[in-house]
């Protein structure tokens, strides 16, 4: 009967961020994704719907759409900022001089996009932490 409860309960958790991830585009769809996968290997299927939905709140620019958004950035370069760390997903930017630019909603609802050590990362505004790294 548990096991049951815990399907059931995954599964409507699961649908969320497939409904979630219609209105914010395919960044939160791939984001959901790979977190769902990610909590399967760790948890079962409820680590899968824990997964599902940290993944497509991290969201970020799905694949397909990076060679696009990559040329989008370098006709409308932010400035460089130097981070004197490595900068990858997770980091938090400092507050102050850094400037971002919005992603345009094609691309992903929501973010702001910078330059920090010569690379283009996506950024959550709300946390000022790197969602993505744009190769």
């Amino acid at each position: 009967m548990r096991k049951t409860f815990a399907a059931l309960a995954a599964l409507t958790i699961l649908a969320a961020p497939a409904a979630y991830a219609q209105d914010q585009g395919a960044g939160a769809a791939a984001g959901a994704a790979t977190g769902a996968v990610g909590g399967a290997i760790v948890g079962g299927p409820v680590g899968a719907a824990v997964g599902g939905v940290t993944g497509a709140i991290v969201g970020g620019i799905a694949a397909d759409q990076q060679p696009r958004f990559r040329e989008y950035v370098v006709e409308r370069p932010a400035p460089n900022y130097t981070y004197r760390e490595t900068v990858r997903v997770g980091t938090v930017l400092p507050q102050s001089g850094v400037t971002y630019r919005e992603v345009p909603e094609e691309y992903g609802r929501g973010y702001r996009y910078t330059t920090v050590n010569d690379r283009v990362v996506v950024v959550d505004p709300g946390t000022r932490r790197v969602v993505q790294i744009i190769e």
